[in-house]
């Protein structure tokens, strides 16, 4: 499924805006038969949760319903007419009417629905959404739900986010025509100063197919015909962190000298290696700097918006981060087409957090039940799994920011049982995409003594916080222990090591002249200490703050209004430590600094 686009045979409609809403309690036996009965109004795209005032609505535990009317455009007889939406946290389920059309598991992927069949040109219909919360053992993200004495249902989850839920991105009408093109595929390579470009068109029915590349300034570059072929660019100009190039795959459908069909494709050209213990990009070393991020923000949650997307690169440009890791779950669309657009480098994440029942119960003290299992997760997760990284992959394969896949993060990999769950994902991911890296997230718990699978993957990626949940306040201990692991890790696996998580958190305003957790002061001084271990193993290749800017999670002692490791407010204020990032980034423009 190709992303929805304005090309010369296709229109779109946006259905964003303001629908009538309603929880299940309040919006009948089967609120799409007829006008949803409800004074409220919610916005899509944003989560529902934080819209109103009422707390039985933000902590609401299963199905809710949107509804609205939409018109198809009269000049749109003849063509077909595709229903996108974008994202649906986490479950959603289609009625135009009263007809079920579509259905859809994943909060984070795009899903649609061809409702030719009960629509026509010119005429309105009801379009009734619901959205489904829940997570079990069996989803991706995985959790529990408990029933109270008094019926209340709650809702834990493992991940340190709030679960935030709703329609969060936007929803579109489509027009393709009969016979249409449903799927491209990208994959470029360098060969000298040639870029080659090998790609595949997937189509509705058997078509004759025609493509051409376009430069940047509209010129042919390259041409061919065939559903399939290998284009050669000549005097390319690879698509580079920092400096973003962009071509144009121009796909045409042609039936008697006419174009039936044409879909715009953007790429760039590049490649991604990892060589001994270096990650390249077009062949060149390549040192991450940035942040694990969240898609989270005041009132409208995990709803995307374009104004928060443009700040936040911009903050990004400021601090001197040249790339982040998508945590923890597939963003926006449209994050990925401004990262290729601006150069910035992205690392891809499913929604795979929280296989981790240890963490449970390393906070509650007391002994946890195994993580895999056939009580815990079973080969139905794994399943959902496997589904989230075949999404993942098919939407994000063709940008050329995404230059790794991580399929999951902090999972109890350490336990028995992870093993015999992760190879058949990492074998899925590699068959689906064998040009790009993949890898996992490391939970603390999981250290290069005991971790079990850390062999399957390109590149380590290791979460850690020694200075904050170990040795907590005693930076110099936490930077011996930091140097050790490091040492371990690249001694036993000889592979790239990113630092995909490190971190304190940071109440804006508080300060000390001790090392004194929670200050501002303290966030620096605990970056500084990681960042002199990191300078002291080569082995390293990157470092990603945990986080770019403060968020929310679920009630509990340990968070204060959400998680404060932010470097940035959730308003996006500069704490004092994003001030030293960026003097130590800036820096690292150039090449990264070693003391031994």
């Amino acid at each position: 499924m190709v992303k929805p686009r304005c090309t010369a045979t296709r229109e779109l409609v946006r259905l964003d805006g303001l629908w009538r809403f309603a929880t299940s309690s309040n919006a009948g036996p089967q609120p799409w038969s007829g006008p949803l009965d409800t004074p409220l109004e919610a916005a899509v795209p944003a989560s529902y949760n934080d819209l109103f005032t009422d707390s039985a609505i933000r902590d609401h535990v299963g199905w809710v319903w949107y509804q609205r009317t939409a018109r198809v455009p009269r000049g749109w007889a003849g063509e077909r007419v595709i229903l996108h939406f974008d994202a649906v946290t986490h479950e959603g389920k289609v009625y135009v009417d009263e007809h079920l059309v579509a259905e859809h598991i994943g909060g984070y992927t795009p899903f649609g629905a061809d409702i030719t069949d009960h629509v026509k040109a010119g005429e309105e219909f009801r379009l009734t959404v619901g959205v489904n919360n829940e997570l079990t053992n069996v989803t991706i993200p995985p959790g529990t739900i408990t029933v109270a004495q008094d019926g209340r249902r709650t809702q834990k989850y493992l991940h340190d986010f709030y679960n935030y839920a709703g329609i969060a991105r936007s929803v579109r009408l489509c027009s393709v025509p009969s016979v249409h093109i449903d799927d491209v595929t990208v994959v470029t390579g360098l060969d000298g100063a040639t870029g080659t470009v090998d790609y595949s068109v997937r189509t509705s029915a058997s078509a004759t197919v025609r493509v051409r590349v376009l430069d940047a300034d509209g010129s042919r570059v390259a041409a061919a015909e065939g559903a399939n072929g290998t284009l050669r660019i000549d005097d390319v100009t690879p698509w580079r962190p920092g400096a973003a190039h962009l071509y144009d795959l121009v796909v045409d459908i042609v039936d008697g000298g006419q174009v039936t069909d044409t879909y715009t494709q953007p790429f760039g050209v590049r490649t991604v290696e990892i060589r001994g213990r270096q990650f390249l990009i077009n062949g060149e070393p390549f040192y991450f700097t940035g942040f694990g991020k969240h898609e989270d923000t005041p009132v409208r949650g995990k709803g995307h918006d374009d104004a928060y997307l443009v700040h936040d690169f911009q903050l990004m440009e400021w601090i001197g981060a040249n790339s982040f890791r998508t945590s923890h779950y597939p963003y926006a669309e449209e994050v990925l087409d401004f990262a290729d657009r601006h150069g910035i480098v992205v690392i891809d994440e499913t929604a795979a957090v929280g296989l981790n029942l240890a963490v449970e119960g390393g906070l509650a003290g007391r002994p946890h039940k195994p993580t895999f299992s056939p009580e815990s997760f079973n080969d139905d997760t794994r399943a959902a799994h496997a589904q989230a990284i075949r999404e993942l992959i098919a939407r994000d394969k063709n940008h050329p920011s995404v230059v790794m896949w991580c399929i999951a993060n902090e999972p109890s990999s350490h336990e028995d049982g992870a093993r015999e769950y992760f190879e058949p994902l990492v074998e899925l991911t590699r068959e689906l995409d064998p040009t790009r890296p993949v890898s996992y997230a490391a939970v603390m718990f999981a250290t290069y003594k005991n971790d079990r699978i850390a062999d399957l993957f390109d590149i380590l990626c290791l979460n850690r916080y020694y200075g904050w949940y170990v040795a907590t306040g005693d930076l110099a201990t936490a930077e011996t222990y930091m140097g050790v692991e490091l040492r371990g890790w690249a001694e036993k696996y000889d592979k790239p090591i990113l630092m995909s998580e490190y971190g304190a958190d940071a109440l804006p305003g508080l300060h000390s002249v001790w090392d004194t957790p929670w200050t501002e002061e303290y966030q620096v001084a605990y970056l500084e200490a990681n960042h002199r271990a990191f300078d002291s193993v080569d082995a390293v290749v990157g470092e990603h703050v945990w986080n770019f800017a403060d968020f929310q999670t679920s009630n509990g002692i340990h968070r204060v209004d959400g998680n404060r490791k932010g470097v940035f407010t959730r308003d996006r204020r500069p704490k004092t430590a994003a001030h030293a990032l960026r003097s130590r980034w800036k820096l690292l423009q150039g090449s990264k600094p070693r003391t031994s």
